[in-house]
Parts: C-alpha cells; sequence; structure tokens
C-alpha cells in the first residue's frame, strides 16, 4: 500500500490580540523627532534651551566656527568660499570670498588676526583691519584644521599629505609628518604640545616639538574628526567613519557627486565638493584617490551611502592625563561631528536631524537641541551660549540659557502590522499650573506619513486616556505638544497607545499523509520518516517453527499489525494564538466533506487503513483561532491536500502454460489492478535474481498489461519461473510456471 502527499504554504498576514504600544526610555524616544524639546538620559521629555538663528546664510555648509577677542564669530563657508562675520548683535556681513571653493578652517589669534583656511589647493588667507591678503600656502591639496596659539604662531593640518605645519610671519616648516592622509583636527594643550587627529587610520598625536610626537590613541574609528583639551590635562575625543560612502555604480568615475554643490554623505571622509573652476580644480575628496572633475552641466545623483548594521559609526574618548582612554559615549546610528566644553560637561553634535547632545560630568547623557538639519558639522562655545553650524543648508543657531517656551515631539511611525482599531492614548508626566500637555494623533496605510494619511487629530488632554480618534489602518504616529510657564516646565515620561489589530487567519501550511503499522504511526510522524510496513523474523537456528504429533506446522510470513494512515500537519498562526483543528475527507467523485476529528490540538490523527476501500481521497484541515478570540473576531484557515491514492490490493497476474519450441520457452503474462497502474514486472527463475520484462506495448502506463517472456530452458530439465508485477502503490502480484 502507497499514499501519495502533498506539502503546500499557504499564503500568511500579521494581526494581533490587544496590545499597547509603550515609549518609556531614552533609546525609545531617541527614534522620534524634537522641536524645542530636550530628552534626558532617564527618558524624561522637558522644554530645551532656546534655540535661536544668528546666520541664514545662502551656503551649501558652515564647515568652520571661530571666536573673535571682541566676541565676534566667524564663519566659513562652502561652496563659494565664503566668510561671513557675526557680531554680538547678531548682525552677520561677508568679510571675505576666497578664489577656492570651500573655507574648511577658521583660526582667530590673542589680537584678533582672522585666518582662513581654503581648499581646494590650500591657501591660508590672513584677514587684518578689514584687509585680506594670501598669508601662506603649503602646497598641499586640502588644509582641514588650524589652531593659533598664543605667540601668535599658527599651526595647520593638511591632506592629501597628512602633514602639521607650523607657521609664522607668513613663513612655514612641516612640523611634523604623520604618514596619514589628513590631518582633520588640531589643539593645543596647557603645555604648548599640538594634539593632532588623523584619517585614515583614526591616530591621535601629541607633537611636542619638531618632528616629535608620541601617539596617544589609536582609535578603531578611522578619522579623528575634534579634540578638546580641558582644564585637567584631559582630552576629549570625537571620532567617527563607521559608515562607508560610495559612488554609485550608474555614476561615471571621477564624476563629482553633485555639480556645483556639495554632498556630506554621512562621514567626513566621504566629503565630494565642486565650484564654478571645477574643472581645473576636481572634486575635494579626502581619499587619497584622485579623481578626474567632469564638466559643470553633469548633474549625477548623489554617492549613496552603504552601511554595515551593527558596526560602530562613532564615538566619544576620553583621553586621560595618564593617557589611559575611556569611551564615554559610542553610537551604530548617529556620526558625531564635533564637540567643545562646557562647565557641566561636554557637548557633541551628529548627523541625526542635526542633533546636540550633551554628556554631564556624571556621564549621562541628554539630548538637547535638534536643528532639523542634516547635520551639525561645527560646534562653538561662547558666553552667550554654544553655537551649531549646520550643512544644507549652511546655518549658525545658538542654544541660550533661556529655555523655549513651546515645542513638539513626533514620535517614531508604529507598525501595527495590519489595520487595527486605535483605543486609548494615556500619558505619564509632570505638569505645572499654566503649563500645556496636549496630543494628537494621525494614522495611515503607507509607511512614511504622507498626503494619504489622516490630518492631526484634534488635541487629547486627559492625561487617564483619551480616545484616539484617527481612522483605523496600519500605521500610526502621535506628537506631543508641550508649553511652559514661565520658569516652569511639564514633563513627559512615558506614553502608552491600546490598539486591538485585525485578527489574522490562522493558516495550515502543509498536509502529509502516510501509510504504516499502527505501532509505528506516530514515532515515524515524529521522526518524519517512514517505518517499515512489513517484518519477517529469521534465526539461525534451523528452526522453522513448533511441531506436532501431526507433523511440522507451516510457518505463515505475517503483517506485522494492523496498517494505519498517519495524517500530519503544520498549522500556524503569527498572533500567537491557540489554534484548534477539523479533519474531514472525501472520496474523488463525491461532493460532501465527512469529519474525521473534530475540535482537537493535536497536530496528528491515524485512521484505520482498512476504513477506507481502495480509490482516490482527499484530506482538509481547518484550523481555528476561536479558543483565542471572541466569536465576532474568530478566524479560520484550511488546506486541502492533494488526491492520496489508497490501493491495498495487489495486482492480479496470471501466465499462460508454458509453449516450447526447440530450447526456447514462451510465457505469457497478462496483469491487471483494478485501483491503480501498473509500473513494472519482472520475473525469477529458480528464486534466483529477478529480471525486469518489457510490456508488449513498449510501456507499462495501463491498469492492464501483457508480457512475453522467452526463455532458453533445455527439454527435460523441471525449472521454476516466478512473475511478480507491481501497482503504483508498490503492491505486488505473483504467479508461477513450471518449464519442463
Amino acid at each position: 500500500m502507497r499514499l501519495l502527499h502533498l506539502l503546500a504554504a499557504a499564503a500568511l498576514l500579521e494581526g494581533a490580540s490587544p496590545r499597547a504600544w509603550e515609549m518609556t526610555s531614552f533609546q525609545d524616544f531617541l527614534r522620534g523627532k524634537f522641536s524645542s524639546l530636550a530628552l534626558h538620559r532617564d527618558g524624561r521629555i522637558t522644554l530645551a534651551p532656546k534655540l535661536d538663528t544668528l546666520l541664514a546664510s545662502d551656503e551649501a555648509a558652515v564647515w568652520s566656527v571661530a571666536a573673535a577677542p571682541d566676541g565676534a564669530v566667524y564663519a566659513g563657508t562652502g561652496h563659494k568660499g565664503k566668510l561671513y562675520r557675526v557680531d554680538r548683535a547678531g548682525k552677520a556681513e561677508i568679510v571675505f570670498t576666497a578664489p577656492e571653493a570651500e573655507i574648511f578652517a577658521v583660526a582667530v589669534d590673542s589680537s584678533g588676526i582672522v585666518y582662513a583656511a581654503t581648499s581646494p589647493n590650500g591657501k591660508i588667507y590672513r584677514i587684518a583691519a578689514g584687509k585680506t591678503s594670501e598669508y601662506f600656502a603649503p602646497g598641499s591639496r586640502y588644509i582641514w584644521s588650524l589652531v593659533a596659539a598664543k605667540d601668535g604662531v599658527l599651526y595647520a593640518g593638511t591632506g592629501d599629505d597628512g602633514k602639521v605645519w607650523r607657521i609664522s610671519g607668513g613663513n612655514g616648516e612641516v612640523y611634523y609628518e604623520t604618514g596619514q592622509v589628513h590631518v582633520t583636527s588640531l589643539a593645543l594643550d596647557a603645555a604648548g604640545a599640538v594634539v593632532a587627529g588623523t584619517e585614515p587610520n583614526g591616530i591621535l598625536y601629541r607633537i611636542s616639538t619638531r618632528d616629535k610626537a608620541f601617539v596617544l590613541y589609536d582609535a578603531n574609528l578611522p578619522e579623528i574628526r575634534s579634540v578638546a583639551v580641558a582644564g585637567d590635562g584631559s582630552l576629549y575625543v570625537a571620532a567617527m567613519g563607521g559608515a562607508v560612502a560610495r559612488q554609485s555604480s550608474s555614476t561615471p568615475a571621477g564624476t563629482p557627486a553633485v555639480s556645483s554643490t556639495i554632498t556630506v554623505t554621512g562621514t567626513s571622509t566621504s566629503i565630494t565638493v565642486t565650484d564654478q573652476s571645477a574643472a581645473q580644480q576636481g572634486d575635494i575628496r579626502p581619499k587619497p584617490a584622485e579623481a578626474t572633475p567632469a564638466p559643470a552641466a553633469a548633474t549625477p545623483a548623489p554617492a549613496p551611502i552603504y552601511e554595515q548594521a551593527g558596526v560602530e559609526k562613532s564615538a566619544i574618548y576620553k583621553v586621560n592625563p595618564d593617557n589611559t582612554v575611556e569611551t564615554l559615549w559610542s553610537s551604530k546610528d548617529e556620526n558625531a561631528y564635533d564637540l567643545v566644553l562646557g562647565p557641566a560637561g561636554i557637548y557633541f553634535s551628529t548627523d541625526n536631524q542635526g542633533r546636540v547632545y550633551q554628556l554631564d560630568n556624571e556621564r549621562r547623557i541628554a539630548l538637547i537641541a535638534e536643528t532639523r538639519e542634516p547635520e551639525v558639522v561645527r560646534l562653538l562655545g561662547t558666553p552667550s551660549g554654544t553655537l551649531a553650524a549646520t550643512s544644507a543648508p549652511g546655518k549658525l543657531y545658538r542654544l541660550s540659557a533661556s529655555t523655549a517656551a513651546a515645542g513638539f515631539f513626533e514620535s517614531p511611525v508604529h507598525d501595527a502590522t495590519t489595520a487595527a482599531r486605535w483605543g486609548k492614548l494615556s500619558w505619564r508626566g509632570d505638569t505645572c499650573p499654566d503649563c500645556q500637555v496636549r496630543f494628537r494623533t494621525r494614522s495611515g496605510n503607507a509607511a512614511r506619513p504622507d498626503k494619504t494619511w489622516s490630518d492631526w487629530s484634534d488635541v487629547l488632554v486627559d492625561a487617564a486616556g483619551a480616545p484616539v480618534t484617527s481612522p483605523n489602518a496600519r500605521y500610526m504616529q502621535w506628537r506631543a505638544e508641550l508649553k511652559g510657564s514661565g520658569k516652569q516646565a511639564p514633563t513627559v515620561d512615558s506614553v502608552r497607545l491600546a490598539y486591538l489589530p485585525q485578527n489574522t487567519p490562522p493558516s495550515v501550511r502543509s498536509i502529509t499523509v502516510s501509510a504504516q503499522t499502527a505501532a509505528a504511526a506516530v514515532k515515524a510522524a515524529n521522526a518524519g520518516s517512514a517505518a517499515a510496513t512489513y517484518s519477517i523474523t529469521v534465526t539461525d537456528t534451523g528452526d522453522a517453527g513448533a511441531t506436532s504429533a501431526t507433523g511440522t506446522a507451516t510457518q505463515p510470513v505475517t503483517r506485522a499489525s494492523t496498517e494505519q494512515i498517519a495524517i500530519t500537519w503544520v498549522g500556524e498562526d503569527l498572533d500567537g494564538d491557540k489554534l484548534t483543528y477539523n479533519v474531514h475527507f472525501r472520496g474523488e467523485g463525491e461532493s460532501t466533506w465527512k469529519p474525521l476529528k473534530s475540535n482537537i490540538q493535536e497536530t496528528l490523527m491515524v485512521l484505520d487503513a482498512e476504513a477506507l476501500a481502495d480509490g482516490r481521497y482527499f484530506f482538509r484541515v481547518t484550523a481555528s483561532d476561536r479558543m483565542a478570540n471572541p466569536a465576532a473576531y474568530a478566524r479560520e484557515g484550511e488546506l486541502v491536500s492533494a488526491p492520496v491514492l489508497v490501493d491495498r490490493t495487489p495486482p492480479v497476474v496470471t501466465a499462460s502454460a508454458p509453449t516450447r519450441s526447440g530450447s526456447t520457452v514462451e510465457v505469457k503474462v497478462r496483469a491487471a489492478d483494478a485501483a491503480s497502474p501498473l509500473k513494472a514486472c519482472e520475473y525469477s527463475i529458480d528464486a534466483g535474481p529477478w529480471t525486469p520484462v518489457a510490456p508488449d506495448d513498449g510501456v507499462v502506463d495501463s491498469e492492464t498489461e501483457t508480457f512475453t517472456i522467452l526463455l532458453d530452458s533445455p527439454a527435460g530439465v523441471e525449472r521454476l519461473l516466478v512473475i511478480r508485477a507491481y501497482d503504483a502503490a508498490n503492491n505486488s502480484g505473483l504467479a508461477k510456471a513450471l518449464l519442463r
């Protein structure tokens, strides 16, 4: 007996029982968007320092900032090479426009003289008393960093040659060759030694005298982006470069990412810059490979960012006076561009919505500002507050000491995995007299909010639980609006939104039908292997069986036990609901499903094979999640097996009387099966090996076949011919003939 089976998978949807979307931790809220709100390490949202715009240029980026003794701030921009001066009152003016495209570094000495370093074809310009002159040209392609010493000496870090220059009176000398490609950051410690950060190996040097340096730290990240020196001699270091940006395969080699624009692709090690003179200067690219510029008219797509998931992108380190190093912060999601020291700790900036973080002296982190720009590339501490310079577009913001009057937070989009019924939104926090905390929601079926989403709802003000009025949909977003009162400000600590996703029907992923002995049915189903249907035990004692006074009894070869049909299946419910099953069958040509088992939780049932006559049958398994859902929401899924052939009757084989012609004997054989086609015929002589025989029509493919067997058998010698035929279910029928 043989049964055919089917493995088939049903399409899956997702759903859930009642759930709650909760946001309570720092990491939860960090995935949202902030406007004039701060996020503390304990997951508390409150009003942030007021963010004022000092400079809103028409430039692509503000690359560098420096403070002058008179309180003015100088900002170097790209990619038109403009230098801005912003006075104490916030009035901005352009004081210098360089022939080169970019001003990557600016420094102001103690007498108020301004130095602006330009790229490409790096030059340093001196701006004093309203006059500008070319001060020094190191012959390097880029000048990335400048720092002015108290004695008026200027130090410059360059690339592609990785040198630190010492410049005095317009004359320069190579102070130290790092062996790296770029010197990306410079600082002076209390002893006057130069601290230099490099790329691409992320090495931090302390250069005490000319050609004499000590490696303070060899970071795992490729670029030392910024260095700040504390009063106790400690160094705070921002390192980055864990994401790799490359030109897309469709962009010709050497083509700038955007003509006459600048593309910052996530790490400063992949900046592409062109200007109107790009055809002569080439593109600015802090990697050693030099590319041939394309004509200004070409505007290919910006280079994409390729990132390895789980790889650290940036970190903040502390190098202690004894040269030990601590990691204060690291991220796999954000690039840290710059850092400055403050009275309560350090501030550092990133590329995630142009954020500014504070890491206090207790090493507690807080998000204190979000500019909503692509990145904050530079920070500058001033008496009036910390300044943040951004790119795309180039702006200069100031974080003042006063607190914003109001702000809002937009949560990340939550995916309910299927259309959901939204319940109540509740929150916890602190309020104050005349303060406000209000929520709004919106929903949609697109993964990102767009014009297909609902509008923001009316305000929700009941912290204990306000019903959400946004339409049922798969995706949801909420918005918190906080308003302070004088010196007091409300806070939000946690937000909870209950919802009921649409119940997903369960599925039956596969049905397996197999034939085996009753004893082996369950074991085979669990082990996934077939068990022998028949068994014969042969001993080596020579005893054929029991004897009696009437003679020796014949030992029959019997079936091991009653045959069984084992039906197994795999059910699945992604909601995690407990499932029950109903099993039915019907014969081919029948119209009604007959029940075999109902309301069972097992995924196996065994059926006596003799309960089904020979024929073709279908088995249906229906899964239901009614045990886990109200009756109105319960769902079902089912699967029907492929046709299963039940054939327990062997073919009928008949052999004609042998006819002889000389030494050749001919036997005609007819084999017929009532349930399935035949598949093979073979014969054996005197219990010897089996020999296949072909049918008279050439192909064994019918329920009835005839065969002709021709044998060379001498006359007068008795031989036993046994013929065996198999049907499609592997049942065998036998016949025999004597050859004489």
